[in-house]
């Protein structure tokens, strides 16, 4: 078991997951994942790590490890996704190839920052899957999920950390079975690859196609997971909100119905199945009401 910052588990998953190449541009609450990882790199010498000059060059170069088939990360924070919003925005009409996650740090309250911008509806926008942990150990879990996900449906995926995840510790137990890194392997048709007009609207149509399948996964994930007891009272959470409604929920005299949501697209069939048990619901979320 390993004792780490909510960004140092998303760091470790990703190399557990075969991570090849990571990069970022630094911006607390998320620079403490690039410096694990290119503290790692620098001794392990089994994968690339470096800061860029900003969040769009390291975004791109990520891409460029994606294309070659290999896994990688792109680190920064919410307003750095400002930044990274042109190859974000089309790289999810891309047909990835290398597993990548774009690792965001939103700050709720402003510690750090100018502003407090959601990028769950970012994700929404270019319409990719989001991850949003609740606990270290889950920043762990979903980080090598993510890889996964965007290797099975060809698309990037976001994970959405915030300050106070990024910034706390706790113990995390790491899965035994690290996976290798991918072989490079570039792909035979590079059509997806190619966004002139012709192209994009062929892809733009598979993206919206494959939003069904992260519809569908959102329903049957177990990071999504619905309680139905109470009639009177359902509560909502999501990502770090559930920690907030454990920690209080004695204080409440009663056992609410309860759905946590730590997979977006949300799952709307789960929502309304809450909603029709309960008559008064409760959403508690970290940031813009979602």
């Amino acid at each position: 078991d390993l004792v780490l910052l909510g960004d140092e588990a998303v760091a470790l998953g990703a190399i557990h997951a075969g991570l090849s190449g990571a990069y970022g541009y630094p911006g607390t609450p998320s620079s403490e994942i690039l410096e694990y990882l290119i503290k790692t790199a620098d001794k392990t010498k089994a994968f690339r790590a470096s800061w860029c000059s900003n969040e769009k060059t390291a975004y791109e170069n990520a891409l460029g490890v994606s294309f070659a088939g290999r896994r990688a990360i792109v680190t920064m924070k919410h307003v750095g996704l400002n930044v990274a919003a042109d190859p974000f925005m089309n790289s999810a009409l891309l047909r990835i190839n290398g597993g990548l996650v774009i690792v965001v740090a939103d700050d709720p309250g402003m510690h750090s920052s100018q502003g407090e911008q959601d990028s769950r509806f970012f994700a929404d926008f270019a319409k990719v899957p989001c991850f949003e942990p609740v606990n270290q150990q889950q920043a762990y879990e979903m980080t090598r999920e993510a890889f996964d996900i965007s290797e099975k449906y060809h698309v990037p995926v976001l994970i959405r950390m915030v300050t106070r995840l990024a910034h706390s510790r706790a113990v995390i137990r790491p899965w035994e079975n690290i996976r290798e890194q991918n072989e490079i392997c570039k792909p035979e048709d590079t059509k997806g690859w190619r966004l002139l007009p012709a192209l994009a609207r062929k892809l733009w149509t598979e993206l919206l196609e494959t939003n069904k399948a992260f519809a569908a996964y959102s329903e049957d994930t177990g990071f999504n997971p619905l309680k139905l007891a109470d009639t009177e009272l359902g509560v909502i959470t999501t990502g770090l909100g559930k920690n907030y409604y454990e920690e209080n929920l004695g204080d409440l005299g009663s056992n609410p119905s309860h759905l946590h949501i730590g997979f977006y697209p949300v799952p709307k069939e789960k929502i309304n199945k809450l909603a029709a048990h309960v008559k008064k619901l409760l959403i508690i979320e970290e940031g813009y009401p979602v």
